[in-house]
């Protein structure tokens, strides 16, 4: 896998409304739209005629949350997934496995994220 991020002039931006989805629930699997594994707080599903996938988008009012792992979120998704429901400015962020997984986010107001394409991927986003 390889990431270009940096300044990107002009990086598109979007206002977005979020929704959380996480392992376990109905009709979530395991492998992302592009065949890679979901990854924990970072996978986000987006609407690729207005966001493209691939992107590695910085979502602000993510920093500082609480990863799986321990460590503070650094406030960077990478758009590797899409969703029947997920139309224009909407994402979806998968949180891990469980309804409890979402509890992190759910202190933040949904309604309305800001998300930033800071940059590019290839292969698969990091685990």
């Amino acid at each position: 896998m390889s990431v270009i991020t940096g300044t990107m002039p002009n990086a598109p931006g979007w206002n977005v409304k979020a929704t959380l989805y996480h392992a376990g629930a109905k009709g979530v699997g395991a492998l992302d739209s592009l065949g890679c594994k979901v990854v924990a707080m970072r996978t986000v599903a987006v609407d690729k005629t207005l966001i493209p996938r691939r992107s590695v988008l910085f979502i602000k009012e993510t920093v500082g949350l609480k990863m799986p792992d321990g460590k503070l979120h650094d406030g960077y998704w990478y758009a590797s997934d899409v969703g029947g429901a997920i139309k224009g400015k909407r994402i979806d962020l998968y949180t891990g496995k469980g309804a409890a997984s979402m509890n992190p986010i759910k202190k933040l107001n949904l309604a309305t994220l800001s998300a930033v394409k800071v940059g590019e991927f290839k292969g698969c986003p990091p685990a």
